[in-house]
């Protein structure tokens, strides 16, 4: 991991690059021909010609996927890298290019050779992390961070401390995957239970910590589990994310797959048979079965990655319901798609789970997952690494093919065959879950989560992005409706204020 300046300033010549995953983060601005370079979009404000006017296009990107994706920010003069970009400046003006981009292989022969180099590299990726360190882990119970765990008991030869987070919520606690794992390898756990007040108290800290608007509320534990290993004396914090990205495991890639298949279908027969047969029952919409398959059918021949926004927030009703009809002028309403279907396509395979990959390389991981750990175990003074993306094994995952990443609709296939013998068996036969906070549920029944979520919502509505009748109807939708979701959209929201309020915007 790296964030990297090279300047020769007699010459007036800079050179700004990340390292290939984005582990690090590099902001700059460019004000009258000038280069102005930091770790953070704040510490690039700090200069005095660097302009503080909020960019509407970056709130707007915020609202739609949850964070302010790369290159753009949440400041109209503020620039990001993107993970493996560096940015060469030169007579006063900017240039930026891609430096680095994984190449993926569309057929590599299967074989216990495969399963032997991951194992040796995935020794070698932890050993590095660990680097004579004293660490500890952080341990969902899920694939990926039991893997960590046992690589490092491994290496150890000894008990090592493992951190988890519990939820007393139901459908929301996974931690007694977390004890399997701590007791398969016989590691010293540390749990710590994550209530309703805990979420209040940490709304303001995660305001104040991020940068650019941050709305993953999962950020909460992982800022709990950070802070109750830096209680225990722990420097360093080996987290298991990347482990989906580069080797198949979320949800959405099997789901996918499954639309993809209708594809496969010669389009004469889709278009002159099965659509019209289907599309023109009258008591199509009545028959469960048959409006499944109606949705089926609209949504396959939805191309990616388009498809994978459907159920996106702003997708559910008109733009115009939601926004004011001046902000929702000075945007670009289709600039966060645009984005993706830019990094999407220009991924090195043909295949549309490698695609996908790619895409929440520079995206999910890179934008939200690593941003949300390095920031909290930062604001908790812990120093976190990532393992599972080291460069070597990062390069490894490229070239085993998609069919080996998702088998048929198995997530992880290779991983998981790999280390059957090695992770508990419960590890391996467990189903992908998030590691979200039951923040929808807790906000009814806890009043000062609720009274800090409404006040901050009423602020909002006087801002000029989003219409007051939008609030109401998805506060309305969350008592009356699905807590759980409606409660995601609420925590976007109420985060956008409190982080605007937090710095007086």
């Amino acid at each position: 991991p790296f964030a990297l300046a090279i300047l020769d300033i007699a010459h007036g010549i800079g050179l700004l690059a990340v390292d290939r995953m984005g582990i690090r983060t590099l902001c700059y601005a460019n004000p009258h021909g000038k280069m102005v370079f930091g770790p953070t979009t704040d510490s690039v404000l700090a200069h005095p010609e660097v302009t503080r006017e909020l960019s509407d296009q970056g709130i707007f990107n915020y609202l739609y996927c949850h964070t302010v994706p790369s290159p753009g920010t949440v400041y109209k003069a503020v620039q990001k890298l993107l993970p493996g970009e560096c940015v060469i400046f030169r007579n006063g003006r900017i240039e930026r290019k891609s430096y680095w981009r994984l190449e993926y292989a569309d057929e590599t022969a299967p074989g216990t050779a495969l399963e032997e180099r991951f194992h040796s590299l995935l020794r070698e990726s932890v050993a590095r992390a660990v680097n004579g360190d004293r660490a500890g882990a952080f341990l969902s119970g899920g694939t990926d961070s039991s893997t960590v765990t046992g690589i490092l008991s491994e290496i150890r030869g000894r008990p090592v401390d493992t951190y988890s987070i519990g939820f007393a919520a139901d459908g929301f606690d996974e931690m007694d995957y977390a004890r399997i794992t701590a007791r398969h390898f016989g590691a010293r756990a540390h749990e710590y239970y994550v209530t309703p007040q805990d979420v209040v108290d940490a709304i303001p800290l995660i305001a104040q910590h991020y940068d650019e608007p941050f709305g993953n509320d999962s950020a909460v534990p992982t800022y709990y589990c950070a802070r109750l290993a830096r209680e225990d004396g722990i420097e360093v914090m080996l987290a298991g994310d990347g482990g989906d990205e580069i080797f198949g495991g979320n949800v959405r890639y099997a789901k996918q797959k499954i639309f993809e298949y209708y594809g496969l279908i010669p389009q004469a027969v889709r278009r002159g048979l099965i659509e019209p047969l289907v599309f023109s029952m009258p008591a199509a919409d009545k028959l469960p079965p048959l409006r499944k398959v109606k949705s089926y059918i609209r949504q396959a021949n939805v191309p990616l990655p388009d498809r994978l926004e459907t159920y996106n927030f702003l997708h559910r009703q008109p733009l115009a319901e939601i926004f004011e009809a001046d902000f929702l002028a000075r945007v670009d309403a289709q600039g966060p798609l645009r984005q993706m279907r830019e990094v999407y396509r220009s991924t090195l395979s043909d295949s549309a789970i490698n695609r996908m990959l790619h895409l929440d390389l520079k995206q999910t991981l890179a934008d939200n997952d690593l941003r949300k750990v390095s920031r909290m175990c930062d604001a908790a003074g812990v120093e976190v690494r990532y393992p599972l993306i080291d460069e070597a094994l990062v390069e490894f995952s490229g070239q085993l093919p998609a069919s080996l990443k998702v088998k048929g609709l198995k997530l992880r296939y290779f991983f998981k065959q790999a280390l059957r013998d090695f992770l508990p068996p419960q590890t391996i036969a467990k189903s992908k879950h998030g590691f979200g906070v039951p923040f929808g549920v807790w906000m009814k029944e806890y009043k000062p989560l609720r009274e800090l979520t409404l006040s901050s919502l009423e602020a909002l509505q006087h801002r000029g992005y989003i219409k007051p009748s939008y609030v109401r109807q998805v506060l309305h939708a969350h008592q009356t409706g699905h807590a759980t979701y409606f409660g995601k959209m609420i925590w976007v929201m109420t985060m956008l204020e409190r982080w605007l309020a937090a710095r007086d915007l």
